[in-house]
């Protein structure tokens, strides 16, 4: 028996396992608002893992990463990590994307909260009614619940 073989026989025995062990084993890490292994390799879902490793990262005005972000920076930071181009404004990321109805939206589309005709924001959705967003100053990029109904959601081409 091989070492690799013997891991999950000593993780049953621990009772838990370690990241290390669970991936040596070819097991995933569940991240909340994260997509799980299977669907990653699609740029939405490679999107979303940018921006959710980029939790904590302080708000500014204007900036697009890596280590500080508004929210359409995050957002084009995000998925040109993942392949795809964005413009730099909300508004703009929202007449970019293919509009879509809230039952059809899957993790990794935008999210543009909106006042009237007016888009103001925009987050990538991570699924149960969250979102990855850098929200104002004085904040940083967190996971955070969809707050209002005044929302359009769009996917990226």
């Amino acid at each position: 028996m091989t070492a690799l073989n013997r891991v999950p026989s000593l993780m049953a025995r621990a009772g838990t396992a370690s990241a290390f062990a669970i991936a040596a084993v070819g097991g995933s890490i569940v991240i909340p608002g994260v997509a799980a292994d299977a669907a990653a390799a699609t740029p939405a879902t490679k999107a979303l893992q940018v921006a959710a490793s980029k939790k904590g990262a302080p708000y500014k005005w204007g900036a697009a990463g890596p280590k500080r972000f508004d929210c359409s920076g995050l957002t084009m930071y995000s998925f040109k990590k993942a392949g795809k181009t964005l413009p730099r404004t909300a508004a703009q990321q929202y007449n970019k994307t293919r509009h879509i109805s809230a039952s059809s939206r899957k993790a990794g589309d935008l999210v543009f909260f909106h006042s009237g005709s007016n888009v103001y924001h925009v987050g990538i959705y991570a699924g149960h009614g969250k979102i990855w967003h850098s929200p104002k100053t004085g904040s940083w990029v967190k996971l955070e619940k969809i707050w209002t109904k005044s929302v359009w959601y769009g996917r990226v081409r």
